[in-house]
């Protein structure tokens, strides 16, 4: 029965294959175009577009080993956030559409597996109690440097710390068959509800905004560009102090800070494209 109902799922995956194979790929100046008329409104557009990309949903999907869960499901919540990516997609980011749209249908297959896996599903209102308790969690993780308990959570949302306990309680039944539900430990908001605080245009600005700095420090020899990353964390490590980068290089502070100081005169001549890096992290 299983092997019969796992053909049936490849036939059916096969047949829409077929039928989207049909919709031709775009250019990057054609996604421009449509991003343009999906912003005024234009539905054929955003037709066009989602309909374009519909085997990336497929590709992306295929990526989710998840036994469970029938494939053509994955591909349908990875349309979902195709199509919030194609509503929210802007040209003005210079940037293809397919690299901009893998966050939103990455982010909506996680959350259908996530919430699939839920075994008691929850009313509407509940979740997004939960949503906001788990948002208020990863916010406070930033703010107070370590990881929030309830109380903490309930001060910040300003409701009782009983109403948390119980909305983290009603939501860890899954929970339940891998850990012992006696144990003195507090569940925590982290272990039963995704991290909402995730944003897809987010990342992918933050990506964009790297890349782009990154270009502009090609322009500068090698050790200019390795001053300046060191001094402005572009290496992914912390900030360097003066006198730590002319360890590292064996040269003097002094002579960091001028060929710092050289390297930023330098790249003034690329000051718009660093501006609109700085706008792009502001957002």
């Amino acid at each position: 029965m299983q092997k019969k109902s796992i053909k049936s799922s490849d036939n059916l995956l096969d047949m829409y294959f077929k039928q989207i194979k049909v919709f031709p790929l775009l250019s990057f100046e054609e996604e421009m175009v449509l991003s343009k008329k999906i912003q005024d409104g234009k539905t054929d557009a955003l037709h066009k577009l989602v309909n374009s990309n519909l085997r990336l949903v497929i590709k992306i999907a295929g990526l989710f080993n998840v036994p469970d869960i029938p494939i053509l499901d994955l591909i349908q919540e990875g349309n979902i956030g195709l199509i919030q990516a194609a509503k929210k997609f802007d040209y003005r980011k210079n940037v293809r559409f397919c690299t901009y749209a893998s966050f939103w249908i990455r982010q909506f297959i996680n959350r259908f597996i996530s919430n699939k896996r839920r075994l008691v599903r929850l009313p509407q209102r509940k979740e997004e109690v939960l949503k906001k308790i788990q948002r208020t969690y990863h916010i406070l993780c930033q703010s107070l440097m370590h990881q929030p308990n309830n109380y903490d959570i309930a001060k910040e949302l300003g409701i009782s710390v009983h109403d948390v306990d119980t909305y983290i309680n009603i939501s860890a039944d899954s929970l339940s068959f891998e850990q012992n539900m006696n144990d003195d430990e507090n569940i925590s908001a982290v272990d039963i509800h995704e991290d909402y605080t995730y944003c897809p245009e987010r990342s992918l600005m933050k990506q964009a905004s790297h890349d782009s700095t990154m270009r502009v420090l090609d322009n500068l020899k090698d050790r200019e560009k390795s001053i300046l990353s060191y001094r402005y964390q572009l290496n992914g490590c912390e900030r360097h102090t003066l006198r730590e980068i002319g360890d590292k290089l064996d040269i003097s502070p002094e002579t960091v800070r001028q060929i710092e100081q050289r390297a930023l005169r330098k790249i003034r001549n690329h000051a718009n494209e660093l501006r609109e890096c700085m706008y792009v992290e502001a957002m």
